[in-house]
This record gives C-alpha cells, sequence and structure tokens, in this order.
C-alpha cells in the first residue's frame, strides 16, 4: 500500500486538506454540498488526519460542559440552512429534536456536539485518510518553473502504512492549535495540558488523591477545577492565577458582533491599528474569560467551604507560577503571590496547564515553497479575503488557512462561529480559481500553436 499515489502521471486533486478537525470537516460538506448541486463542476477533495478516527478536543469533554456558541453556529447553517448536515438534522436523525427543544437552550453540551461532529464526519469516511501526518508539502514545477501543483507527503502513524504522496491543485491547512506551556514548563506523568485532563484522570485513582494545581484563569481551568473537584472528593485543589478573580465572557449582543461573518470584511479592510485596537477591545469574548454560571458555581463552593472552615478549593489569585519540577510520584509547584511577594511550594499529585494554545505556522510544511509566500512588516503571511496565502507570482497553486490568520480576519479565525461561511468560501474560491488555471492553459495552449 505504501506510495499508492507516487505515480506523476496520477490525476491531481483539487484540494487536499491537511487536518480533519471541526474546519475542513465544513470543508468537506461545503464541497460535498457544491457536487451535489453542479456535478459537472465537481471538485476532487481528499483530507489526511493523523488521528485514527474524528475526534475535537476529546480530553474535555467533562460531563456537563456545554458549547460557548449557539448550536445554529454549526457547521453549515450560517451558510446554508437547507444542508444536510446541519445540527437540527442530527437531532432529528437521533430522534432528540423535541427533547432538545423542550431544553430552552442555544448552547448544547460539548459532549453532543461532538457526537454532532462524529455524525457528519462518518459521512466522508472514502475522503478521508485516518492515522496518517502530512510531513511535507513539494511544489510540481513546469518547465518554465511555474508551481502548477503541489505533492502532499505523508507518513503513517500507529501501524498505518508508509510513505505516500498525493498530487493536489490546492492545500487547505487545518491542522488545528498547540497546547502552549509556560516558559522553563515540560510535560511528564504528572504535569499536563488541559487537552489530556480525560485521558490521564484515571490514573489518579491509584494515587493518595493529597493535592492538585490548575494553573490558568480560562474556562479550560476553571472547568478543570471544578471537574477534579468533583471527581476526587478527598483531594484539595488550588486554582493559581495571576488575576484578581475568574472574569466572566462578554457575550452581550452588540459585543458578540464581532463572531458574525460581516465583521471579518470589516476587520480585513481596516487599517493595521485599527486590527489590533478591535483585537484588544473584544478579547473578553474569549481569551481568559470564563461562562458567569461557572464562575458562581466555583464561588459558592468556595465560600461554603469557608464557612464550613474546611477549604478544599483554593484559590490562589495574584499568584504568578514561578517553576515546576517533576517528582517521581507527582510534581512540586512554586508559586510566588504579586501583591506580597511571599512564595508557596505545592508538592501535589498532578499539576494542570491550562495555559491555552498557539497555531502552527504552515510554513514548516511548506518546504521550499515558504520563500514563495508573501509577509507583512511584522513577518506574518499575507492572507487574501479568502483565506488563502499570497504567493509570489509565479505559484498558481492555492494554500488556504484555516486558522492562524488572526491578524487579517479577527478574533474568529481559530473559533467555531464562521467555520460555516468560511467553507463556503474556500470552495467558491476553488472554483474560480480552476476557471483561471482552465483558462491559462487555454492561453498556453494557443501560444504554443502560433509558435509551433
Amino acid at each position: 500500500m505504501s506510495g499508492r499515489r507516487e505515480d506523476s502521471g496520477q490525476v491531481a486533486q483539487d484540494l487536499v486538506g491537511i487536518g480533519f478537525g471541526p474546519s475542513n470537516l465544513a470543508l468537506a460538506i461545503a464541497v460535498a454540498d457544491h457536487n451535489r448541486r453542479d456535478t459537472p463542476r465537481a471538485l476532487r477533495a481528499r483530507f489526511i488526519e493523523q488521528q485514527e478516527r474524528f475526534g475535537w478536543h476529546r480530553g474535555m469533554l467533562l460531563e456537563g460542559a456545554t458549547m460557548q456558541v449557539s448550536f445554529l453556529k454549526d457547521l453549515v447553517t450560517m451558510r446554508d440552512p437547507s444542508s444536510r448536515f446541519s445540527f437540527l438534522m442530527y437531532l432529528q436523525e437521533r430522534g432528540r429534536l423535541a427533547d432538545f427543544i423542550n431544553q430552552k437552550t442555544f448552547f448544547p453540551t460539548r459532549l453532543e456536539f461532538h457526537d454532532y461532529f462524529e455524525w457528519c464526519a462518518s459521512e466522508f469516511g472514502d475522503s478521508v485518510d485516518y492515522s496518517r501526518r502530512a510531513t511535507q508539502i513539494q511544489p510540481v514545477r513546469a518547465a518554465d518553473g511555474r508551481v502548477e501543483a503541489l505533492d502532499v507527503v505523508s507518513e503513517g502513524v500507529a501501524g498505518s502504512s508508509g510513505r505516500e504522496v498525493v498530487r493536489t491543485l490546492n492545500v487547505a491547512v487545518g491542522t488545528g492549535l498547540t497546547p502552549r506551556l509556560p516558559d522553563g514548563v515540560a510535560a511528564g506523568d504528572h504535569v499536563w495540558h488541559t487537552r489530556d485532563l480525560l485521558f490521564k484522570a484515571p490514573e489518579l485513582k491509584e494515587l493518595a488523591h493529597r493535592r492538585f494545581v490548575v494553573v490558568g484563569a480560562g474556562q479550560s481551568a476553571a472547568e478543570a477545577v471544578d471537574f477534579l473537584y468533583r471527581t476526587f472528593p478527598d483531594a484539595e485543589v488550588n486554582a493559581v492565577f495571576a488575576r484578581y478573580g475568574y472574569s466572566p465572557a462578554d457575550d452581550s449582543p452588540f459585543a458578540n458582533r464581532i463572531f458574525d461573518p460581516a465583521a471579518v470584511d470589516d476587520f480585513f479592510a481596516a487599517p493595521t491599528d485599527v486590527k489590533d485596537a478591535l483585537h484588544d477591545y473584544h478579547r473578553n469574548t474569549n481569551y481568559s474569560v470564563v461562562d458567569g454560571d461557572l464562575i458562581e458555581q466555583l464561588y459558592r463552593t468556595h465560600y461554603q467551604e469557608r464557612v464550613a472552615g474546611q477549604e478544599r478549593l483554593r484559590i490562589l489569585n495574584t499568584t504568578a507560577l514561578v517553576s515546576v519540577d517533576h517528582l517521581e510520584d507527582g510534581a512540586r509547584v512554586v508559586v510566588r503571590s504579586l501583591i506580597t511577594g511571599e512564595v508557596q511550594t505545592l508538592d501535589c499529585d498532578t499539576v494542570v496547564m491550562a495555559t491555552g494554545y498557539r497555531p502552527v505556522d504552515p510554513r514548516g510544511l511548506l518546504g521550499e515553497l515558504a520563500a514563495d509566500c508573501l509577509t507583512d512588516e511584522r513577518g506574518r503571511l499575507q492572507v487574501d479575503r479568502d483565506h488563502r496565502v499570497l504567493m509570489a507570482d509565479h505559484v498558481d497553486v492555492g494554500v488556504y488557512l484555516q486558522g492562524g490568520t488572526e491578524h487579517t480576519h479577527g478574533i474568529t479565525s481559530s473559533l467555531l462561529s464562521t467555520l460555516a461561511v468560511r467553507s463556503g468560501e474556500i470552495c467558491d474560491s476553488l472554483l474560480l480559481r480552476r476557471t483561471a488555471q482552465a483558462l491559462r492553459a487555454d492561453r498556453g495552449r494557443e501560444i504554443d500553436t502560433v509558435l509551433g
């Protein structure tokens, strides 16, 4: 099976998606919806995913945790409410539509929304190469040096077959985000990022449950504190963060307009200094903020423990992390009060780092093609409105980014809010570019005929 796509005479795909999380799943759906409507102009698309099956933040599918976006911001509705891949159609097929309506909520549990994603992904088993990691994108050059196609190289993982190559005219990079740890902190047996919480929590049943430490002030941090507190009733849980308290997310109607598809147009057209200002103004809609109900629940728990005179939930606010050392049976966390300068040492069974994620720079995959990417004065990729990286004039292929474009497209770049619309925009761009490529090819043949 190794090398089954390495024939240089193969028909190139119109698109290869690298990663098959929600972003490229939404794109697969947009392509499928287009192909059903316009079979003569159907797009050929494949996707490469290193997981052995579809999964989205499985380590944080905590019981009772709800989505922070409306179910109407599913993979299709904002683009095409009639698509058969809507969350409402999923509920209908699962026999829960009336029951969901009776809940009177726009916010399903994270577990249910993940099941919706899996329901959608099950339709694309023939289009996705699971257990494969894309390792390199190689330009395919014509005789005149123009880049006319791309070879996407992948390696098998988890016992899958070896090296494979898929030729394509465009790629959509949807590899998601990489966990961020503080400087000097390394993950280990007792030092985790929140993304691994549910995977590793069963290991804690073998420990004495003396103490846990959670570092961070955002939604994932608060959820991890709540989960550990409820799951291990004999353990002390320490919440460590630099803020004075957990801050609520601003989900008021006017502020929420920053997540509208039209806001992407406004942000893209704005001058750089306005982009920076908008980002700063509206950070509290998404970054280091917590659902208000969860804040109140944790506060009630903390207060009631103070009344009882026995604190198992400790809130170490205005506190900075100094260091984390790995121990044979746990971890040693050193923290410092930002107000008094007092230093504390917390020996714990486990420290959970709820310290967020960072985008992956796609240039690491692009190889020599990275030199053809245009950048701005800060060294950031220039990205066009259709989410395509701007390239040197001799590059005819498209590299589309599914994330990592906050500097050009705004705060929704790494969020679910505009996935449906963005996938439609990329699909439309693929069709327009294919038409343009066909016209260039026709002109080239005409010139060859004249010269011949």
